[in-house]
């Protein structure tokens, strides 16, 4: 099916209106910058919520993570390098955050507070049980998890955002899952029923 010249620019207005947004913000434009960070701010809290399971941590890295855009705007070259930039910055600060924690013993799962929103899941035992089965994996296995399952993203995409080979990163996800199964996994009178 062809597609009318009025529907190829409509579908080309967007990534322009993007490129034209990263063009201006390199040259100091605040307003387009913030157009930038209004597009984008939803994905990346997004990710470091999912990841850090605290609001007020996973606000203050996303605005990290902007500010660090912001001192390095002139490298971005597209609208699809400033969103592999921004994926790939932020899995990263929330892995060396996971780091950090796990070395300074901050708060443990059972402590932070639940988020605002109330979640729309069925079972919410299920959920919490989910949740602390997640917290206990290694940081590389819980951002490509949250990465997988949360956010979408193919394990081709996965791995050139955590610099991995896609079969480190299949094959990880596979031993992240069967890890979780195992956790979630109930005995009832000897007779195993997996949740999921």
């Amino acid at each position: 099916m062809l597609l009318s010249q009025d529907e190829v620019q409509r579908d080309e207005v967007p990534e322009g209106r993007l490129q034209l947004a990263l063009t201006k913000s390199a040259q100091g434009d605040s307003l387009a910058f913030a157009e930038l960070v209004q597009e984008h701010q939803a994905m990346v809290f997004s990710i470091a919520y999912h990841f850090l399971r605290d609001a007020a941590l996973a606000e203050d890295l996303a605005q990290e993570v902007f500010l660090e855009l912001y001192q390095g705007l002139a490298g971005i070259q597209s609208g699809a390098h400033l969103l592999y930039w921004l994926r790939r910055v932020t899995a990263n600060r929330c892995i060396d955050h996971g780091r950090k924690k796990f070395r300074r013993r901050e708060l443990a799962l059972e402590e932070t507070p639940e988020p605002a929103a109330s979640s729309s899941s069925a079972d919410p035992l299920l959920s919490e049980r989910l949740q602390k089965s997640l917290a206990t994996l290694p940081e590389k296995q819980r951002m490509m998890v949250i990465l997988r399952y949360q956010e979408g993203l193919g394990p081709a995409e996965i791995g050139e955002l955590l610099g991995m080979p896609v079969n480190t990163v299949k094959s990880t996800l596979h031993r992240s899952l069967a890890d979780l199964r195992k956790n979630l996994t109930r005995r009832i009178r000897e007779v195993r029923y997996a949740i999921f």
